[in-house]
C-alpha cells in the first residue's frame, strides 16, 4: 500500500467483526483501579455480540471496587492485587504479572488503572498493552488533566489511548477523541462530558485491535502493517478516521 493522502473513515463495523481477520476472540485482561465504567463499555458491547472480545480477568489494585462488581455480575473473574500488601513494586508486579499470564491474554487494558508500572513490566508485554488517559497526548501526561486543560486555557480536551511503553504516558498513541471546552466548564463537568466519549474511543480501538488491523511494530502504531503518521481520531459514534491534516500512512518496512 502506498501514501493514503485523503480522509480515510475507517468503518469500525462491529457487527461484522466475528467475519474479520480474526476468528476467535481476542483474549484480554482489564487493569482497573476504580469504578469500572470503561470496563462496562467493553462489556456491554461484547455481551451484544458488537465486540469480538473474551474479557477472561478483571483485575484491581484496590479492593472491594465497583470495577470488580461489575466484572462478578458480568460472570467475568474479579481479582484483587493490592499493591499495598507488597513490600516492594518488584513484588506487586510480579503477582501482577503472574495473574495475568495464567488467564493467557493477549492484550492488557488499562482502564483507570492509577499504579506506575515499571520497565521490567512493560517489557514482557511490546505492543499488547494498552492505556486509556484523558487528555490529547503529548499533552497533559500524569494527573489532573482537566484542571492543567483549564488553567492553561484550551479551547478543546480529549483522550487518548497508547500502546504502553516504559515513559509514563509516552507510548505510541493509537486514537484520540476530542470536545470543546465550554466557557463555563470546571473539572467536573470536563470530565462528565468527556467521559462518554471515552467509553466509545475505548470500543472502537479495542475493536479494530481485536480484527488484527491494528499492531505496533517498532515503536510505531500500524493499520493493516502501515504505519500511520499521525493517531487515528473518533468520528461519529464508533468510527476511526484519519484527520484530514494528517491524512497519511507510510509502508511499513520489512
Amino acid at each position: 500500500r502506498g501514501l493514503m493522502s485523503e480522509i480515510d473513515v475507517l468503518k469500525l463495523n462491529l457487527k461484522g467483526s466475528a467475519s474479520s481477520k480474526r476468528k476467535q476472540p481476542l483474549s484480554a485482561v482489564v487493569l482497573i483501579s476504580g469504578g469500572g465504567s470503561n470496563l462496562q463499555a467493553l462489556i456491554d458491547q461484547t455481551q451484544q455480540g458488537l465486540l469480538n472480545l473474551k474479557i477472561r480477568a478483571v483485575i484491581s489494585n484496590r479492593p472491594d471496587v465497583q470495577g470488580l462488581k461489575r466484572a462478578r455480575r458480568a460472570g467475568i473473574a474479579a481479582l484483587t492485587i493490592d499493591h499495598r500488601g507488597f513490600f516492594s513494586r518488584a513484588e506487586f508486579e510480579a503477582a501482577l504479572a503472574q495473574a495475568i499470564d495464567d488467564c493467557d491474554a493477549q492484550l492488557i487494558i488499562l482502564a483507570g488503572f492509577m499504579r506506575v508500572l515499571g520497565t521490567d513490566f512493560v517489557n514482557r508485554y511490546p505492543g499488547r498493552m494498552i492505556n486509556l488517559h484523558p487528555s490529547l497526548l503529548p499533552k497533559y501526561p500524569g494527573l489532573h488533566t482537566y484542571r492543567r486543560a483549564l488553567e492553561a486555557g484550551d479551547s478543546e480536551h480529549g483522550a487518548s489511548i497508547h500502546f504502553v511503553t516504559a515513559e509514563l504516558d509516552g507510548g505510541p498513541v493509537i486514537a484520540q477523541a476530542r470536545i470543546p471546552i465550554h466557557a463555563t466548564d470546571d473539572e467536573h463537568s470536563l470530565q462528565q462530558r468527556l467521559s462518554p466519549v471515552e467509553h466509545r474511543l475505548l470500543v472502537a480501538v479495542v475493536g479494530y485491535l481485536a480484527t488484527g488491523r491494528l499492531s505496533c511494530h517498532n515503536g510505531r502504531v500500524c493499520l493493516d502493517s502501515n504505519a500511520l503518521s499521525q493517531p487515528l481520531e473518533l468520528v461519529n459514534e464508533q468510527d476511526l478516521a484519519l484527520s484530514t491534516s494528517h491524512a497519511a500512512t507510510e509502508q511499513r518496512q520489512p
